[in-house]
């Protein structure tokens, strides 16, 4: 499964779209990362936990757009956008939205 932010894929033609699909998650930040997290702003340099619940959100969300694209027929995703938002109560969680168009392409 193809899965680019190009809406066309150099070198082959779109045969057939599919519609636009979405993939979804939503991650909480527990108690011991915003505690380290918050280490971390005052005495400088990357916050390594909330970089890791980043990544894991933002790859189930691929995840679940490639799972949609799949049960289409399609075998390629274009024009993936991401969209990150917090959410919830104090925006104690992270929402990751992955969107596209879900092609058949040769």
């Amino acid at each position: 499964m193809l899965l680019t932010t190009t809406p066309t894929i150099e070198g082959h033609a779109i045969t057939k779209y599919h519609g636009v699909i979405t993939g979804e998650a939503i991650i909480g930040a527990n108690l011991f990362k915003d505690i380290f997290a918050s280490i971390t702003d005052l005495v400088g340099g990357r916050s390594g936990s909330y970089e890791k619940v980043l990544r894991e959100a933002k790859n189930s969300a691929m995840q679940e757009l490639q799972y949609s694209a799949q049960a289409m027929g399609a075998n390629a995703v274009v024009g993936i956008d991401l969209d990150y938002e917090t959410v919830g109560q104090s925006s104690s969680m992270l929402m990751v939205t992955a969107s596209g168009t879900a092609v058949t392409y040769q």
